[in-house]
């Protein structure tokens, strides 16, 4: 079954393309997850970050009024299916400013609060850079379980704790921080509040994480004594929880969209490879590849399903937490089949993959490292599937 999108939505996929041609975006997708590691990367990310600024794209589907550009759910599906296939970077003004922070902000942040940030995000300003504070070291899936503590003191409240897996905390300026503000409560939800914390705060100190390539995108972050006014609280004291639910279904939201088009890429990366070096010839090879195709399709009707039912106003208590799960089997799937068929090659050390012995730059060595670890950003695989056999098969909770 083919979906054709209206004529708004196409003219907006193929402005897109025209931008990606200009800017010479093409290869992006054989770069990802390389976004904060190099400062002269970092600079350039910034650039296209602005650039997709003055298009009002970074914040596309945003109100106007605060720098949108009102977009219709079609439009937004079109957008970042083009975002994900030629991989745009400096679309998420850090981890997330985009995506989760400024719609929250939208909803529960004060007046001040609205007026400070979230033209900030949509200019693409580096003062507009964010990151978000949730895992703990004891505190991942289960992140009611977190321990930094943020104490009320008069006009401020002073922070005291660590987080990890941080990504982009060494860009940012801003941290949306989960912490607990009420430290004696009976259940472990209840007492969490989010609070925006200024990265460059005396006593906040950011000690990167080297991932298994190399690279630089994850951090830890420190917070000893750290002063905060108390009017950077995001909604209300000690209901952080609930506020935090709506974060990660914009975050969850995200992703997936961006996957179906991202996924489709490697995909025609890999057919082309195996074209130019006459594996395709192998009857072995084109069915592995067809499956992926297949998988990569039925992801993508489960996107278009959830998008629906949220243009409808329905209640999607599980859809977000499957296309996730999916997102993570058929990334792992693709890296599989990616490395097994470039072989040999594909054990090129990631920091010096610039050699003729390195096939389609590293990208498949590089989505087989970096999956783990996203697999675990905005909730675990295992996790959001147990929300999938609760809310969507009503199986018994399993968590």
């Amino acid at each position: 079954m083919e979906f054709n999108f209206g004529e708004k939505a196409e003219k907006l996929r193929q402005e897109v393309r025209e931008f990606v041609k200009e800017e010479g975006l093409y290869d992006e997708i054989l770069v990802q997850y390389q976004e904060e590691h190099s400062d002269e990367r970092w600079e350039f990310i910034k650039t296209i970050s602005q650039k997709l600024a003055q298009r009002k794209w970074l914040t596309l589907t945003w109100p106007r009024e605060y720098g949108g550009l009102e977009a219709s759910l079609e439009e937004r599906l079109a957008f970042f299916e083009e975002v994900g296939y030629w991989a745009i970077p400096g679309t998420g003004m850090g981890v997330s400013g985009t995506g989760w922070v400024g719609p929250s902000l939208m909803i529960f942040g004060t007046e001040e609060q609205k007026k400070k940030h979230l033209p900030l995000i949509a200019s693409g300003s580096p003062d507009g850079v964010w990151c978000t504070g949730y895992s703990e070291p004891d505190s991942g899936s289960d992140l009611a379980s977190l321990q930094t503590s943020a104490i009320r003191q008069g006009d401020e409240y002073v922070i005291n704790g660590q987080k990890v897996w941080t990504s982009a905390a060494h860009r940012a300026r801003w941290c949306w921080l989960a912490c607990r503000t009420n430290l004696n409560v009976k259940k472990k939800h209840e007492g969490i509040s989010l609070i925006i914390v200024d990265m460059k705060s005396e006593g906040v100190k950011v000690r990167p994480i080297i991932n298994l390539m190399g690279f630089h995108y994850f951090n830890e972050i420190f917070f000893t004594n750290v002063r905060v006014p108390a009017t950077n609280l995001v909604g209300e004291e000690n209901k952080g929880w609930y506020h935090i639910m709506k974060a990660l279904a914009f975050e969850r939201s995200v992703r997936p969209i961006a996957a179906t088009g991202s996924m489709k890429r490697y995909l025609d990366e890999l057919v082309n490879y195996a074209k130019e070096t006459g594996l395709f010839k192998k009857p072995e090879i084109r069915k592995r590849l067809a499956a992926l195709g297949v998988e990569m399709r039925a992801m993508r009707q489960c996107v278009f399903d959830t998008i629906w039912k949220e243009s409808l106003k329905l209640p999607t208590p599980y859809e977000y937490s499957r296309d996730k799960a999916n997102n993570d089997e058929i990334t792992e799937q693709v890296a599989v089949v990616g490395t097994e068929l470039i072989g040999a090659y594909s054990q090129i050390d990631q920091l010096h993959k610039e050699n003729r012995w390195t096939k389609l730059k590293g990208a498949f060595e590089g989505l087989y490292y970096s999956n783990p670890g996203m697999r675990n950003a905005a909730g675990t695989t295992l996790t959001q599937m147990n929300i999938v056999g609760q809310f969507g098969l009503g199986q018994p909770r399993s968590y």
